[in-house]
C-alpha cells in the first residue's frame, strides 16, 4: 500500500497544483477588483465583474498553459530558489501581459489598476503555494533530523560561490549526517554576514577558537579559486584543531560535473561498482548458524573477517576463528572482544597445510560449520610461486576438508573464484582443483561440502581500489593493465552474505553462482575514483597501461560452459551443474600434485594441466 501511494504521490502533488493555480487564477481578478473599490462589494462596478467573468475561461487556459511552458509543474519545489521563481514571474508577467492585448482586441474595458493589481495577487499567490511546500518539507525534515542520531558538526572556510553550493547540499541531502554550524571567510565585509543561514562568524584567526566553541567535527576548506600557498596556510592552522579536513576540488570541475559536491565525503566503495548492491536479507537464512560451533579458516583476511564479524551478530554458540598470520587475527580478535563482549570466541594461529594441527583443532572444538577462506589469492605472485599456490590452496583445502569429514562437520563451505573457470593461472587452477576436491568428498562423506564462486572483491588486501587510492595520492600515474580490462565486482558485506546463504541453501556438491550483473571496466573504475577524488583523469592525475601480468587475461567466467545453471530461491544466486569426472584417477593425480609440489619440481604446471584441462599457461 505504502509503494501505492509512493508511485502515485508526484501525479497528486501536480493535480493539487493546478487546483490551487486555478483558484488563484479565479481569485486573483475578482480580488483586484475588490481591492480596486475599496474593498466593498456594493461600490463594485457590475460592468467589470460581468468583464472578468466572461473572459476568465480565456484567461485559465492561456495562463496554465504557460505555467506549463514555464515548467511550474514540473520542477522539485522542495528545492526551489532564485530559478523559480523567475519562471513563476516570467509566466505571471506574459500573461497579463497577454490579457491586455486579448481584452483590447475584445474591446472589453477594465480600470487601469486593475491588471497591476491582479499581476502582483497572482505573483505572489503562486509563489507562497510553491515555496509554502518547500517551508512545510524543510520543517518536516528537521523534526525527523532531530529524532536521528547527531549529525557532523562543520565548519566552512570561504564564503564564496563554492562555500555556498557545499551548505546547500549539506542542508538539502537525506543521506548526509552533517550540520553546517559556521562560516570563516577573511573578507571583511562578510563577518556578521549570513549565507543559506549560516553566520560567518570570524576569519583564519579565528578558526581554533571556533572550531572550540561550536564543537566541530570537520572543517571543509572551499576555497577552490584561492592560490594554493594561501589554502595550505590555512590547512596548517586547521591541523591544530584535530578536526577531519576535506578540500572542496576546483570550481570548473564542480560546474562541469566532473565531480560532485556530495563527492566531498569519502569515497564509498559502492560508489565505484557500477550497480546497485545486492541485499540480502540473512536474518531469513542464519537460523542454521546459531547456537553452533563455527569455524572460519583464513578468517583474519578480507573476507574471512567480515565472515567472522556477520557470524558473532549472529549468536553462534563458539566462534573459531583460525590464520597464519597473527597481525590479522590480533585485529580481528580485538575488533569482535569490543563489539561482542559476550561472544565464546576462540583465535588459533595455525596452517592450514599443517595435518596434524588441523586434525588437533577440529578433534578439541569439533566445529558443526566450517568456512574455508584460507588461500592464496594473487594472480601474478603465485605465477612466480606456483609450488606454494599447490600447497596452501589445493592441499590446504584438502587436508581441512579431510578433518572436517573425519570428525563430523555438516556442512563446509569453499571461497572460490571466477579466476577457476577455464583458468590462465596457476592461482585459478588450484581453485578448480578445490572445487574438484569439494565435489568428491561429498559424494563419499556424511558432510555437505559446497563451493562458493565470485569475482572480484572490491576493497580487499591488495585489490585495485586501495592501489588505485595509494598512487592518487602520490599524484600518479594510476596503472592499468589494459584499456579494454572487465572483472566482475562484488563489494566483501556481498560476498559475505553469498557464503553465509549458500551454507543455508547448501544440500551438498554445489557450485554456487551469484548474478553480479554486467562486468564493470577496469579503466572506468581508475576514472571515477580520480574523478571522486576531486581531479581529472589524463590532465591532473595520469593512467598508465603497464600491460597484462602473468597469468591475466581479459575478463573473467563465473560458469563453465559445461555446467550450465540452476537457478535456486533467491534470483540472485544460481547453482552450477557439477562436472561428471573419474574419482580414481584424480585422486591418483592429486597424490601425483602432492609429491611434484613437495619437491618443488618445475613441471608442477603440466601436472595441473592434466587435472584441469582447461587450464591454459604459456610454457618456457
Amino acid at each position: 500500500m505504502e509503494n501505492f501511494f509512493e508511485k502515485k504521490a508526484p501525479k497528486n502533488r501536480i493535480f493539487l497544483l493546478v487546483f490551487a493555480d486555478i483558484l488563484l487564477i479565479v481569485l486573483s481578478g475578482f480580488l483586484a477588483l475588490y481591492i480596486r473599490h475599496d474593498f466593498k462589494f456594493e461600490n463594485m462596478d457590475m460592468q467589470f465583474v460581468k468583464a472578468e467573468a466572461m473572459t476568465l475561461p480565456l484567461h485559465l487556459l492561456v495562463t496554465l498553459t504557460l505555467f506549463v511552458f514555464f515548467k511550474l509543474y514540473r520542477s522539485v519545489w522542495q528545492f526551489a530558489s532564485t530559478n523559480e521563481l523567475l519562471n513563476i514571474i516570467g509566466a505571471c508577467t506574459i500573461s497579463i501581459v497577454l490579457e491586455i492585448i486579448y481584452m483590447a482586441i475584445l474591446k472589453v474595458r477594465m480600470p487601469v489598476s486593475y491588471y497591476p493589481m491582479k499581476y502582483i495577487i497572482l505573483v505572489v499567490g503562486v509563489t507562497v503555494v510553491r515555496f509554502t511546500y518547500r517551508i512545510l518539507r524543510t520543517m518536516q525534515e528537521a523534526r525527523v533530523g532531530s529524532g536521528k542520531r547527531e549529525r557532523k558538526r562543520i565548519m566552512v572556510i570561504g564564503g564564496g560561490e563554492a562555500g555556498a553550493m557545499i551548505i546547500k547540499e549539506i542542508q538539502n541531502s537525506h543521506y548526509l549526517d552533517q550540520q553546517v554550524c559556521c562560516i570563516v571567510d577573511d573578507d571583511p565585509f562578510k563577518q556578521g554576514k549570513y549565507i543559506r543561514g549560516i553566520e560567518v562568524m570570524g576569519t583564519r584567526e579565528d578558526i581554533c577558537r571556533l572550531a572550540f566553541e561550536q564543537k566541530i567535527n570537520e572543517i571543509i576548506v572551499a576555497m577552490p579559486s584561492v592560490p594554493k600557498a594561501k589554502v595550505k596556510d590555512i590547512l596548517n592552522i586547521c591541523k591544530e584543531t584535530n578536526c577531519n579536513m576535506r578540500v572542496v576540488p576546483g570550481l570548473y570541475q564542480l560546474i562541469n560535473g566532473d565531480v560532485s559536491v556530495s563527492g566531498l565525503r569519502k569515497v564509498e566503495i559502492e560508489d565505484l561498482l557500477g550497480r546497485e548492491p545486492i541485499k540480502i536479507q540473512l536474518d531469513q537464512v542464519m537460523d542454521y548458524v546459531s547456537g553452533k560451533v563455527v569455524l572460519v579458516t583464513g578468517g583474519g583476511g578480507s573476507i574471512g573477517s567480515e565472515l567472522c564479524r556477520q557470524l558473532a551478530s549472529h549468536t553462534p554458540k563458539q566462534l573459531i576463528i583460525v590464520d597464519i598470520y597473527e597481525n590479522n587475527a590480533y585485529e580481528i580478535q580485538q575488533e569482535l572482544q569490543e563489539k561482542h563482549p559476550d561472544l565464546n570466541m576462540v583465535v588459533l594461529i595455525a596452517s592450514v597445510r599443517n595435518t596434524n594441527r588441523m586434525d588437533k583443532i577440529f578433534e578439541q572444538y569439533r566445529p558443526e560449520i566450517v568456512y574455508h577462506a584460507a588461500a592464496h589469492k594473487h594472480v601474478p605472485l603465485m605465477e612466480y610461486s606456483p609450488n606454494e599456490a599447490i600447497k596452501n590452496n589445493v592441499f590446504g583445502t584438502y587436508k581441512t576438508a579431510m578433518a572436517a569429514d573425519k570428525y563430523g562437520v555438516r556442512r563446509f563451505v569453499l571461497i572460490s573464484t571466477d579466476k577457476a573457470v577455464n583458468p590462465t593461472n596457476i592461482m585459478g587452477a588450484s581453485k578448480r582443483i578445490c572445487e574438484m576436491i569439494i565435489q568428491t568428498m561429498n559424494n563419499h562423506s556424511k558432510t555437505d561440502f559446497v563451493a562458493v564462486r565470485f569475482g572480484n572483491v572490491l576493497g580487499s588486501n591488495g585489490s585495485v581500489i586501495p592501489k588505485f587510492k595509494k598512487q592518487i595520492e602520490h599524484g600518479g600515474p594510476v596503472t592499468v593493465t589494459h584499456p579494454d580490462i572487465i572483472r566482475y565486482f562484488m563489494t566483501i558485506p556481498e560476498a559475505v552474505s553469498l557464503v553465509l546463504q549458500a551454507g543455508a541453501l547448501a544440500k551438498g556438491g554445489e557450485i554456487f553462482v551469484l548474478d553480479m550483473g554486467e562486468p564493470v571496466k577496469i579503466l572506468d573504475l581508475a576514472k571515477n575514483l580520480i574523478r571522486l577524488s576531486g581531479y581529472k583523469p589524463f590532465e591532473d592525475i595520469e593512467i598508465k597501461f603497464t600491460g597484462l601480468r602473468p597469468g591475466e587475461k581479459l575478463y573473467e567466467e563465473l560458469l563453465m560452459s559445461e555446467e550450465g545453471l540452476k537457478e535456486t530461491e533467491n534470483s540472485l544466486i544460481h547453482i552450477g551443474k557439477p562436472i561428471e569426472l573419474d574419482e580414481e584417477l584424480f585422486l591418483r593425480q592429486l597424490e601425483e600434485l602432492r609429491v611434484i609440489a613437495e619437491e618443488d619440481r618445475g613441471d608442477i604446471r603440466k601436472k595441473v594441466q592434466e587435472i584441469v584441462p582447461t587450464y591454459v599457461y604459456e610454457s618456457n
